[in-house]
């Protein structure tokens, strides 16, 4: 469940910068989206950081999960900040879907 929330932090955050103009720009190269767009993102981006927390909690309860989703955050914001975004920033946006696909699998078996 942790690789899981951790995927899910960094599809959150992804989605969070996509509702910014000047990373709307750095990651797609098109002209700025339309407000209801960057809106859109921005809903999603939390509904992903929020099911992230959802995730900890019932995983590990009250006691350590809000813990480990900090954790989450930080790996995820980590990922992108100082891995991806610098050096391969067009990987950013297909690897925010991929996965959260790939951590439900791993978290499923």
């Amino acid at each position: 469940m942790m690789l899981l929330a951790i995927t899910l932090c960094f599809s959150g955050f992804t989605a969070l910068s996509l509702a910014m103009d000047k990373h709307q720009l750095d990651l797609h190269g098109k002209a700025q989206a339309t407000p209801a767009r960057m809106r859109l993102w921005r809903w999603v981006g939390w509904t992903l950081v929020t099911v992230a927390f959802a995730l900890c909690v019932a995983d590990h309860g009250w006691a350590l999960g809000p813990v480990l989703w900090l954790g989450a955050l930080t790996v995820g914001g980590l990922l992108i900040a100082f891995g991806l975004y610098p050096f391969r920033p067009r990987w950013i946006v297909p690897l925010a879907w991929a996965l959260p696909v790939i951590g439900a699998v791993v978290a499923l078996f």
